[in-house]
């Protein structure tokens, strides 16, 4: 059988390539350097933002900008902003990192206020700014001087940004743009001293703009009472004829969508290692609980079922933390190949990342239904005491909740995810035909039964996996082609099975890379077999649902036996319930998240 390997310089050839084929970059390959600044954030989360946590969930505002200061004082703002602009200008990863290790302050409010000054607030002027408006902006955003906010969403446009009604004018003098319209839900609005504004330029171009607060016809709103992150600002904001500079244009007239699109690419990836954080402090709080609440004689840790879902968070969380270093990792890599001293050197980064766009809004989805996931199972183990405000379960479920709505809805993160890999298939910007082509090839081989690898079998798994969502793929397109786009119940199932792939190469590649000896190969071999043997069986019935509805319940005897064959290799022969206890255990024994 011929062997398709796909160029990993763009988003997507996990799906052609077996696990391994190329290193991934993983949190064990940190330099020195990043384990410095993340040691740092860890400390002042520590010392600074967690005893303080009640006080933040006040809306504090005073308390919240201060501690927004210190971060600026400690460099840790200005990660993405060149030194020309008093910045740092480090790599991706180490932004990644950061964004992680707010966890260790316990605040969602505050990561949230701390993740748009440092991304959506200020990463458009990083990108996308004249000289004259990164000289003005920039030092202030990056010391905390300035807290930065980011408008886009609107009343009427949320998941459909580009369909916002807000317009822009330019003036009979030429000196301004006069904007008109509403945004809403906009996070840090009540408090920043800059924003980004979208609207539409003549009704139909739609253009980025930075707009200052105290701008005559500027209307601010009342902050709005959320469910969650409660310390957090919300606010909606109303233009009536409001006079911007056209020094403030920000990138080029009609160039929103671009500077849009690469802001919430980036903020996806964020997002995932925020949720990332916030699923370790989960397991290690519930643990801890679980060890100390006795119940029928004895600590409920040791009872099967809790065991069961301790595990269940450590899984998905390892799997959640491998691919959020991975994309991490891939981005950089590429970025690595620019040439930074070229004028447009930000757009070419805006397009390298555009590439991993799959990959982001797997780590947004997967991360943000994960710590849904995490804090649901917290607050059952905590019981009635989870669901009592004076712990922290009650506040952390509540401020789960909108991780899978901002950054994109996760039903719209899904569309992309199934619409980039059609656009890639249409328009062969990977291999996927040639890789469909291999479909029949590869099923009338035997199937593996041995390997050298301890992990042989999820590898066979993976690989077997890859060919049966790539077949299912290829007979959605020949019956909808680019009308896939409208069969969004069959989108989501393909993102899904995308996904799972994703994140089962991301979790054995990773394992499989590691030094022997390192002390959790019994526990990380339990983890990926685990992870594998339940993507099996979603992966079998994603299909079959999948393809009765291709075939609306009329599946030719030829597509039942091709599932016949799949399910021979699909179907796991692994003790998942034993293995669960195992990685609970460990957990138990170590009274924290190790990996």
């Amino acid at each position: 059988m011929s062997d398709v390997i796909a160029d990993i310089r763009t988003g997507g050839t996990f799906l052609l390539n077996p696990v391994g084929t190329f290193p991934i970059f993983t949190r064990e390959q940190f330099t020195e350097e990043q384990r410095e600044i993340e040691n740092l954030a860890r400390e002042f989360c520590i010392n600074e933002i967690f005893p303080r946590v009640s006080d933040i969930e006040k809306y504090d505002q005073e308390l919240s900008h201060n501690l927004i200061k210190q971060m600026g004082e400690l460099g840790l703002l200005s990660i993405d902003i060149p030194e020309k602009y008093d910045g740092l200008e480090l790599d991706k990863i180490t932004a990644i990192i950061v964004a992680e290790s707010m966890r260790y302050g316990g605040s969602s409010s505050f990561t949230t206020t701390y993740s748009v000054q440092s991304g959506i607030g200020m990463l458009p002027i990083v990108w996308f700014g004249t000289d004259k408006q990164k000289q003005k902006y920039l030092p202030k955003l990056s010391s905390g001087e300035w807290i930065g906010a980011y408008a886009l969403t609107e009343p009427e446009a949320g998941s459909d940004a580009m369909s916002g009604r807000m317009t822009a004018c330019l003036s009979e003098d030429g000196k301004h743009y006069i904007l008109n319209g509403e945004k809403q839900f906009i996070s840090n609005g009540g408090w920043a001293q800059v924003f980004t504004v979208f609207a539409q330029v003549d009704g139909t171009k739609f253009t980025a703009f930075i707009v200052e607060p105290g701008t005559p016809g500027f209307e601010i709103g009342a902050e709005e009472h959320k469910l969650g992150v409660k310390g957090s600002s919300t606010v909606a904001f109303k233009f009536t004829d409001v006079k911007v500079p056209v020094d403030n244009l920000l990138g080029e007239i009609g160039g929103g969508a671009t500077i849009a699109f690469n802001a919430l690419n980036i903020g996806r990836l964020k997002l995932g290692a925020s949720v990332l954080g916030g699923n370790k402090e989960i397991i290690e709080y519930a643990a801890e609980y679980a060890l100390q609440r006795r119940q029928f004689g004895q600590p409920i840790a040791h009872f099967d079922i809790i065991r069961k879902y301790i595990a269940d968070m450590t899984v998905r969380t390892y799997a959640l933390d491998s691919i959020v270093y991975r994309t991490v990792g891939d981005i950089d890599r590429a970025i690595a190949d620019l040439d930074q001293s070229a004028d447009d050197f930000y757009i070419k980064m805006g397009e390298e990342m555009e590439r991993f766009a799959i990959e982001s809004s797997m780590v947004k989805v997967y991360g943000s239904d994960t710590a849904g996931f995490c804090a649901d199972m917290g607050i059952q183990i905590l019981g009635g005491y989870g669901y009592i405000e004076e712990y922290p379960m009650a506040r952390i479920y509540r401020d789960s909740r909108i991780q899978p709505i901002w950054e994109g809805s996760n039903e719209i993160n899904r569309q992309i995810i199934t619409g980039y890999f059609m656009k890639k298939a249409l328009l062969e910007e990977i291999p996927m035909r040639e890789k469909i082509k291999c479909v029949d090839e590869f099923l009338a081989t035997d199937p593996v039964t041995t390997g050298e690898s301890p992990l042989w079998h999820q590898l066979a798994i993976i690989e077997a996996g890859k060919y049966l969502t790539l077949y299912v793929f290829d007979e959605a397109l020949k019956e909808f082609g680019q009308d896939l786009k409208h069969e969004q119940q069959l989108g989501e199932l393909l993102a899904n099975a995308f996904m799972d792939l994703y994140l089962a190469d991301s979790t054995v590649a990773r394992i499989s890379q590691l030094d022997e000896g390192n002390g959790h190969e019994h526990i990380l071999e339990a983890i990926a077999k685990t992870f594998t043997a339940e993507m099996a069986l979603r992966l079998l019935n994603s299909a079959l649902t999948g393809l009765n509805d291709i075939y609306h319940g009329h599946l030719p005897e030829a597509v039942m036996e091709t599932l016949r064959k799949f399910q021979i290799r699909l179907l796991p022969i692994t003790d998942v319930a034993a293995m669960k206890r195992q990685i609970a255990d460990y957990i138990y024994q170590r009274k924290t998240y190790p990996f």
